[in-house]
This record gives C-alpha cells, structure tokens and sequence, in this order.
C-alpha cells in the first residue's frame, strides 16, 4: 500500500518585488518520508519552508497537507494541522526556563499546563536536556538551544517536521548527536523535512533530496545521485563531492 502524501507543493512561486525567491516549485512528501532541500546561500530555502508553514504566503501556487488546501491558513493553524518546524537561528525565550520553552509548544495540544509539563519533561528527556528544565534559555550554549529547538517543536506533536540547519555550528560529536536524535524521531514515524548544509548529515538521513538553485528545482534524487549530478555538483557541491 503506497504510503499517504502529507505535504504536496504545487506550482509555487514566491514574489519579493521582482525578484522570484521561489519560481514554480512543485514536490510531494508521503508519510515516514526523510526528505532534504540543499542548494548555495540564496537558493530559496529558507523561503520555501516559510511558505509552508505559513510566516510567508505564496505569490501563486496551492499547498495542501494531508489533502487539505492550507494555500491561506495562518502559521498557527497549520501548526495545529501537525506542521512543526525548528528556526536557522534559535529563537528561545530567553527569560524563561527550559522547561517552560517546551510546555509553551506543548499547549498546542493541550489547555492543561500540568499535561503540557510533564509532556515536555518527556521531551528534554529524550534530547538530554533533563538537568536543564530550570535553567533560563539565555544561558544554553548554542548545541543546548540547537536541541531546545528540536523539542519545542516537538511539543507540538508535529506529523511533518521541518529542520532548518539545526546542524550548523556543531563540533562533529554534537553533530553526530543530533544525527541519532533525527534517526530515532524518524523511526518513531516522525517525517522529515530538513534544509542542511552539512552533506554528511544529508547523506546520512535523508532518502530524498532537492536541490534549489535561484529559486528553482535544479535537480531531485536520492543523495547518490544528487552527489553525480553534473549540474548539482558544479551549482553547489564543488568536484569534491564528485563520486564518479
């Protein structure tokens, strides 16, 4: 049985002025997907996961999630669909605790502020962020806000995960952290969707990668063939990425 498409993106553009950010991106992501978008600073990227869940609007083009058209929902409201998404730059309330953080993104589900505390408890736990619930979010090192992120989002109870570089900036042990955090959220039938830099951590996940490059889809495939592709490795990867 062919599994359920989640996310579908057809036709989508993007307007700032005019400049096309996005022109004519068009992509569907079925359920227990780990999919990945990769391309040169200014490609799009970050644009595109904006336009999905909803802090931009597309200029044309239609969005549906699990069937849906959420073309014109506000970010909440598919944030409430089960659209969950991590930020390039971390973005803790910094007067609040650790704790708090998550049991904010925990009230998604929930109107009790005891049942969103001891689900977000359940939460840092797993990103190993127990010894940290009463400590400030100012004062996370930037590896601690990378994983607050996660499991704020997480709180939410998301069927699609959007990870925006949550990998960026991480020694290779922290790195390899966050890696096995995305395996096991991946194995607990979490999809993913995940823009990265880092082509270890890309070939590492992900079944499926898209390549942006000025807006427009340059290329689609598995991370294999994403690493041959002429035109990928001479827009983005460099001849160091070359298996051929």
């Amino acid at each position: 049985m062919a599994a359920e498409t989640i996310l579908e993106l057809d036709r989508v553009y993007r307007r700032f002025g005019g400049l096309e950010a996005i022109r004519d991106v068009s992509m569907s992501v079925p359920e227990g997907a780990r999919r990945a978008i990769i391309g040169p600073n200014g490609a799009g990227k970050t644009t595109l996961f904006n336009i999905i869940t909803g802090e931009l609007a597309a200029t044309a083009g239609r969005l549906r999630f699990f069937g849906r058209d959420i073309t014109g929902l506000p970010a909440h409201a598919r944030a409430a669909l089960g659209l969950g998404r991590t930020f390039q730059i971390t973005k803790p309330f910094l007067k609040l605790t650790v704790l708090e953080n998550v049991i904010i993104g925990a009230l998604n589900r929930t109107s009790s502020v005891h049942v969103a505390g001891e689900r977000a408890k359940e939460i840092l736990a797993q990103m190993n962020l127990a010894d940290k619930l009463s400590v400030q979010g100012k004062y996370l090192s930037v590896p601690e806000r990378k994983r607050l992120e996660i499991a704020r989002a997480l709180a939410t109870e998301p069927k699609l995960l959007l990870l925006d570089e949550v990998m960026a900036g991480l020694n290779p042990v922290e790195l390899d952290e966050i890696i096995d955090v995305l395996r096991r959220l991946a194995e607990e039938g979490i999809s993913l969707f995940i823009v990265e830099h880092i082509m270890h951590a890309i070939m590492t996940i992900s079944q499926r990668v898209m390549v942006l490059h000025h807006g427009e889809t340059i290329a689609v495939g598995t991370p294999k063939e994403i690493a041959h592709d002429e035109q990928v490795i001479e827009a983005y990867l460099g001849e160091e990425y070359s298996l051929a």
